[in-house]
């Protein structure tokens, strides 16, 4: 493990026990729960290419490293993000599989080839911009919380060039969107293979959707078992 200096600010966490460390700090926007749970949901190939939209300081990434040899490079457009990030990856030794682009969604494939990918992940931002939406005057968590320099669409139009044919996009999202969600993959030809609410106690409603939506894929949904996140007193339980 590589020594790697810190800003004031900043701390180490270990994610999900899964014995790989990440730079944090709570001036800028943490990976949460949601993070975690899209990073576990799908089965990752032994090698490859895996890209994380939206990658934040590289939570999803960094997980995603424990579970899969395949080479990882995560997008995010805040340069502080970003550089957590790349630190991160340097502490966890594993420059030689990972890397990050900082750079805005929509100039991708000035840096990704197109066909290339064989998985995405994307933990976007989960509210729209409307007028009178409380935005918080952190610029960092605002990006990071609603659609200010993404949306939806951005994000599936952009995964369907980068990924190979037949090849998952995962997200997560707000319940309340899904519908929405469905749409615009179907517009970009996605077919929604495999769906899993989260919930934060029994009789509430559901409090995220993780979805896998393969380019080009045929008809057929799964609904996983419903997750509780309060049935587990750890994170560590969810991965076992």
């Amino acid at each position: 493990m590589e020594n790697i200096e810190l800003n004031m600010d900043e701390r180490i966490d270990e994610i999900a026990s899964s014995g790989v460390k990440i730079i944090q700090s709570r001036e800028v926007f943490s990976f949460s729960i949601d993070a975690i749970l899209l990073a576990r949901f799908p089965r990752l190939p032994k090698r490859g290419k895996i890209v994380d939209l939206c990658a934040g300081n590289g939570a999803v990434g960094l997980f995603a490293s424990s579970k899969t040899n395949a080479q990882i490079i995560e997008l995010e457009i805040q340069e502080r993000l970003a550089d957590m990030a790349t630190r991160s990856i340097e502490l966890n030794g594993l420059n030689d599989r990972m890397s990050v682009i900082n750079d805005n969604l929509n100039r991708a494939l000035d840096h990704l080839h197109t066909s290339s990918a064989d998985l995405i992940f994307c933990n976007p931002p989960y509210f729209k911009l409307n007028k009178g939406s409380y935005i918080n005057t952190e610029e960092s968590l605002a990006i990071a919380r609603h659609e200010i320099k993404t949306n939806i669409e951005e994000i599936v139009m952009t995964a369907k060039y980068i990924l190979k044919n037949k090849a998952p996009l995962y997200l997560v999202h707000r319940p309340e969107r899904l519908m929405e969600l469905i749409n615009i993959l179907t517009k970009y030809k996605f077919s929604v293979k495999k769906l899993q609410f989260v919930y934060a106690g029994y009789q509430k409603s559901a409090i995220m959707v993780l979805i896998k939506a393969t380019k080009n894929g045929s008809d057929g949904l799964i609904i996983n078992p419903p997750v509780n996140v309060l049935e587990h007193r750890s994170y560590k339980r969810i991965f076992e």
